[in-house]
């Protein structure tokens, strides 16, 4: 009988690690893509088409189950609003964010910093939150859009941008 050699299954394990390694570098590499708030002047993204409560105007926010149940969507009242364009909202603007849907909870959290005085905010369908925009930037936040009576996967989560610009 002849005895296999083991040399290549050791050679495999050698190089399984490097090419996980090398498979983590270009995963990080699509994270680091450009947004919104990496660009040095954020509020020249704003326009007409994705500004909300421009001039004085109301600002609603409609947050959504998307993707499945496995993400939220934010569409602001914003005519012709393209789902790729990033919110802009004016200080002192009145924003309302809500529940799209029937029964639908909201949860926006912006962490440590908020152009608002609630770093996260509760509500929903029925209880919509109104706030008033204070400061000025561009503000990452992560939405979640939440029904009941789901076993797996009651809310769906989505990290988002907003731009504040002084009127």
């Amino acid at each position: 009988m002849k005895k296999k050699s083991i040399l290549p299954f050791l050679a495999l394990l050698a190089v399984v690690p490097f090419m996980t390694l090398l498979g983590r570098g270009s995963a990080n590499d699509k994270k680091s893509k450009a947004t919104a708030c990496t660009n040095p002047h954020p509020e020249q993204l704003c326009t007409a088409a994705n500004t909300c409560g421009a001039g004085g105007a109301s600002c609603e926010l409609e947050v959504r189950r998307a993707d499945q149940g496995a993400g939220a969507s934010v569409k602001p009242n914003v005519e012709n609003f393209s789902k790729s364009d990033v919110i802009c909202i004016e200080t002192g603007a009145s924003v309302t964010w809500k529940g799209g849907g029937k029964n639908t909870g909201i949860m926006v959290d912006f962490g440590d910093s908020s152009p608002f005085d609630e770093g996260t905010i509760s509500g929903g369908s029925d209880r919509p939150v109104t706030l008033v925009a204070k400061k000025t930037g561009c503000f990452k936040y992560s939405v979640g859009a939440c029904t009941p009576g789901s076993v797996y996967g009651m809310c769906g989560n989505s990290d988002y941008e907003l731009i504040v610009k002084a009127k």
